[in-house]
């Protein structure tokens, strides 16, 4: 149990990170950098509570019960691989706090990229330890996500902004097809258990979808370590701020995509198709992007390209599928994390001091900045895969399997050549890396004069560089035991010891290395000038470029064909568009309902009641009524349109539902009373109007009456199919017998809104929080001109100065209504549970009794003397609503798992109480603030409005005069 709670711990520590970052003030960057490192530094300490159980080849669990009839639940887990991973993770991340801190200007806005960092980190665990694969999907988007907010952390750059976009397109994309792979994968193995996924290779294998799963989740881990052709969308993250591109390419968002194709390799490898896929993508990579390095003259884009060359030899060894593949594969992983990490600060250190990553530009930096020179050398090293640094021991073993037999293919006998001939660049942009940058004659041209970082800033680049020495000298004492641990992990408890040694004796890898690191010192020192003034790539590869090809589609995607579509679809004004809506509505229920439902043999049917009949005569007259008056009196057809609302409430009442009936009535008087508040927006119906364009008028008339005939007796038929079938058993009736026993209510509906299926609910205030926030952020936008605002009445030769002419209840009354709206809310919201009513009602009664003060007074008077924060309420009704849910977990229950129960009162007695009145009160919350919001939003215009209007009667004299006369 303690386990249980401390790996869920770990996953939540990043993202209380980074909700206490994004709450300090902007300059607050001290307290910041603190708030974050100590997160990941707990994150270590449980890491290192959790390793005795780790180092015994056990799994720790963690579950929180979320949807269990489905088999939907937060489940994580932790084994050897996952713990070494979260561990490269979070130390490395501590590492980029502390130079972030002293790399990152004092006029940056420093909590917000320290709240983003956590909560990218805080993604990135919950994908390491995701127990189920649906749930491992959601932090895989959710780390795109975040490193789009990463990348385009300076979005006053273009690059970028960019950069950004072109990440999330690709990785997003990728993680589309990520997403239905585990999907068919779950349908597949029976469900989504990690667990039960791993152990069903066989089952996985041999079943007709395993190609195209195969393919679906190849796309979304190419994607992602950006394996060729995705590639081109690394080099453009390198707009990023230097501590992201040191984390995003060392120990995060690019290694996740390896990550998971040594995890899943257990179950979907060891077929030839796997291995052509993912070995052949692999070797195409690692040359690709070892060939692009060379040329690149922007420092960090030199590193990029030999990220995405690197992580191409890490999945060229997990396609290999053999044992030591895969653990080769897992200490590359690690190697690389620690070498590129150093690299990318070291170079995010020189363009700091210098001011320019050109490496045309720099050269003879070693006198002025020797200990930052002498740390680079070191990592560049590491990286060519040179004796005595951890490098060169997973290259040694790289080569060792790709002299190995597999399967005896092409492919596979050309490993050993392909690897060779692309170590040869490897050495050799490690090679230009050092001299072009800290060798030959000082640069005379720099932005800025060359010297040390503050100490601090270099700290986590010596600790890096020491840790490529210690592993590349005593591999057996630093990393070997958490090695063997992690790949018994992924290949199973029987695999036998891994022994890391320097020295294996003269033989083939040995010899490969020797050839690679003479032939690239060679290269580079032979064409060192024509690479320096040659273009950003290899001739070969110059005019065929990855980016081009996605930047067309983009411009095709994003451009030419929406244009294409819009002209043709298109169009500005409403009506149309409401039009196209409602026929891809009817098509579309046509197309599911065709076929599918039949008239029952003997349908059952009700007498009909002569005063229901005469009720939707008058209902029906009102439609109608208000669809004909909407061309001569827009008032009158909104009165009459509440009418036929009025008539659908009773409905709902007459044939026994009376929650319907409360929330049809509420709901129709604040989008009466809305619309009423919209109307003097509306333009002015032109009087007299040309003969052609009074004929087209009435042909869109007949036009829209078809449309509107066809919906209607549509879902008239629709209704009349499903309401006159037998009552067979249904999931209503486990409702019924259920909602007092299980949920502790009599009022079923509301027990299934609050209890039963109180996560809909939870996202439908959500939605509508939404909703409320962007019509608000709209129409803070919008500036009504004077001559767009007319009154209906203006219509008809009455103006009005105020909304409240409209109605004809005095405006003393309806201040006095205020607090009876109040009581009658109270009422809704506290029998709610068991009889007609609830938060969402209860919510917009409180709203109407809002709009009524709106109506009845100026602006400026109600909001003296109503204090309303609209936003707010939203805020603390999702927040209850959440809690609420919450607080299950915290007795071992699903989440927003209700309980029931009766409670003594002094002096009234047993009084039922369910957790679900909580949870109500959240939606209560919401509903008020979404609606307030609306209607603050529209007032606020409508004031605006009105003073123009008084504006623009101020200019003429006539009115003026008439204004002082009345």
């Amino acid at each position: 149990m303690i386990e249980q709670n401390l790996i869920l711990i770990l996953v939540l520590l990043p993202f209380l990170g980074a909700i206490l970052a994004a709450t300090l003030p902007v300059n607050a960057h001290n307290a910041a950098a603190w708030v974050s490192g100590l997160s990941l530094g707990a994150g270590l300490l449980l890491l290192a509570v959790l390793y005795p159980r780790i180092a015994e080849d056990e799994v720790v669990r963690g579950v929180v019960r979320w949807l269990p009839i489905l088999s939907l639940n937060l489940n994580f887990r932790m084994d050897g691989f996952a713990w070494l991973f979260t561990g490269l993770v979070l130390s490395i991340g501590v590492l980029v706090v502390i130079y972030a801190r002293y790399y990152l200007s004092k006029t940056d806005p420093v909590p917000r990229f320290y709240s983003f960092l956590m909560a990218f980190t805080g993604a990135m665990i919950g994908m390491l330890l995701s127990g189920n694969i649906l749930m491992l999907v959601v932090f895989w988007e959710l780390t795109s996500i975040l490193s789009f907010l990463l990348i385009g952390y300076w979005h006053q750059s273009q690059a970028a902004r960019d950069g950004a976009r072109m990440a999330l397109i690709v990785t997003a994309g990728g993680g589309v097809a990520l997403t239905v792979a585990m999907i068919v994968l779950g349908q597949i193995v029976g469900g989504y258990d990690l667990d039960l996924v791993l152990r069903s290779g066989e089952i996985i294998r041999a079943h007709p979808l395993y190609p195209v799963v195969l393919g679906l989740f190849l796309l979304g881990a190419f994607t992602k370590s950006a394996q060729f052709p995705f590639h081109f969308w690394l080099p453009g993250a390198m707009a990023a701020p230097t501590p992201v591109s040191a984390y995003l390419h060392s120990a995060t968002m690019v290694k996740m995509g390896v990550f998971l194709l040594i995890r899943f390799q257990p179950a979907l490898g060891g077929t030839e198709l796997w291995f052509y896929t993912v070995t052949g993508t692999g070797v195409i990579t690692l040359t690709v992007g070892a060939m692009i390095a060379l040329f690149r003259h922007d420092l960090k884009g030199l590193l990029a390209y030999s990220t995405i060359s690197h992580l191409g030899l890490i999945t060229a060894l997990a396609g290999m599928s053999s044992t030591g593949a895969i653990v080769a594969a897992i200490f590359h992983i690690c190697n690389h994390a620690v070498f590129k990490a150093s690299l990318f600060m070291a170079a995010g250190i020189i363009d700091h001091e210098t001011g320019t990553r050109d490496l045309r530009r720099l050269s003879g930096l070693m006198k002025a900045m020797p200990i930052t020179g002498a740390l680079a050398i070191v990592a560049s090293a590491a990286m060519a895969g040179v004796p005595l640094l951890n490098g060169f021991l997973s290259k040694e073993m790289f080569f060792a399997e790709a002299v190995g037999w597999h399967n005896g293919t092409w492919l596979d006998s050309a490993l050993p050549w392909i690897a060779t001939f692309a170590s040869i660049f490897s050495v050799a942009y490690s090679l230009r890396f050092i001299m072009q940058v800290f060798f030959g004659p000082e640069a005379t041209d720099l932005p800025k004069a060359p010297h040390e970082p503050p100490p601090w800033m270099r700290r986590p680049v010596e600790f890096l560089v020491l840790t490529c020495l210690a592993v590349g000298i005593l591999p057996a004492l630093t990393l070997e035991p958490v090695l063997n641990i992690a790949g018994r992990s992924v290949l199973g408890p029987d695999l036998p010891e891994i022994h890391i040694a320097i020295w294996h004796g003269f033989n083939t890898p040995l010899i490969m290395s020797i050839i690679a690191m003479t032939a690239g010192i060679v290269l580079y020192f032979a064409f060192a000038r024509r690479i320096d003034a040659g273009p950003e790539g290899p001739p070969i590869l110059w005019r065929i470029r990855a980016q081009k090809i996605y930047e067309w589609l983009l411009l095709r995607l994003s451009w030419a064909w929406p244009r294409f579509l819009h002209k043709l679809f298109g169009t500005e004004r409403l009506q149309p568009q409401l039009r196209l809506m409602m026929l891809i509505g009817l098509v579309a229920a046509m197309i599911a309902v065709w076929g599918g439902l039949t008239v029952a043999e003997k349908p059952l049917t009700n007498d009909l009641s002569p005063a229901f009949a005469i009720m939707w005569l008058v209902g029906g007259a009102c439609a109608i009524g208000a669809a004909w008056q909407a061309k001569y009196h827009r008032f009158a057809a909104l009165v009459l349109l509440g009418g036929a609302g009025l008539v659908t409430c009773v409905t709902f009442a007459w044939f026994s539902a009376p929650d319907l009936a409360v929330t049809q009535l509420v709901v129709e008087i604040v989008t009466t009373v809305l619309l009423l508040l919209g109307l003097r927006w509306l333009p002015k119906r032109r009087e007299e109007i040309p003969g052609d364009e009074l004929l087209s008028a009435r042909i869109r008339r007949l036009r829209d009456l078809g449309i509107a005939t066809v919906g209607g007796l549509g879902l008239a038929g629709l209704a009349y199919v499903v309401m006159t079938r037998p009552l067979v058993p249904n999931i209503g009736d486990w409702f019924l017998r259920n909602a007092y026993y299980e949920g502790g209510g009599t009022n079923t509906v509301n027990v299934i809104l609050v209890d039963f299926r109180a996560f809909d609910t939870f996202g439908e205030i959500t939605v509508l929080a939404i909703v409320g926030l962007t019509v608000y952020a709209l129409l803070r936008r919008f500036r009504p001109g004077a001559e767009s605002i007319a009154l209906p009445e203006q219509q008809q030769g009455d103006t009005a100065d105020r909304l409240g002419n409209y109605m004809l209840v005095p405006a003393t009354i309806m201040r006095w209504m205020f607090p009876v709206t109040l009581v009658i809310a109270a009422y809704l919201f506290f029998r709610g549970h068991d009889l007609p009513g609830g938060g969402f009602s209860a919510g917009v009664t409180v709203a109407i009794g809002l709009l009524l003060q709106y109506i009845a007074a100026n602006v400026r008077w109600i909001e003296a003397r109503i204090v309303i924060l609209p936003i707010r309420w939203m805020g603390f009704g999702l927040l209850i609503a959440a809690a609420t849910g919450i607080g299950a977990w915290l007795f071992g229950y699903p989440f927003l798992t209700a309980h029931a129960r009766y409670v003594d009162v002094p002096l009234v007695g047993k009084v039922p109480m369910a957790t679900a009145m909580a949870f109500d009160l959240g939606v209560f919350l919401a509903v008020v603030g979404a609606t307030v919001l609306l209607l603050i939003a529209i007032a606020h215009q409508s004031l605006r409005s009105a003073r123009l209007r008084e504006l623009e009667e101020e200019k003429t004299p006539e009115k003026s005069a008439q204004k002082e006369a009345v």
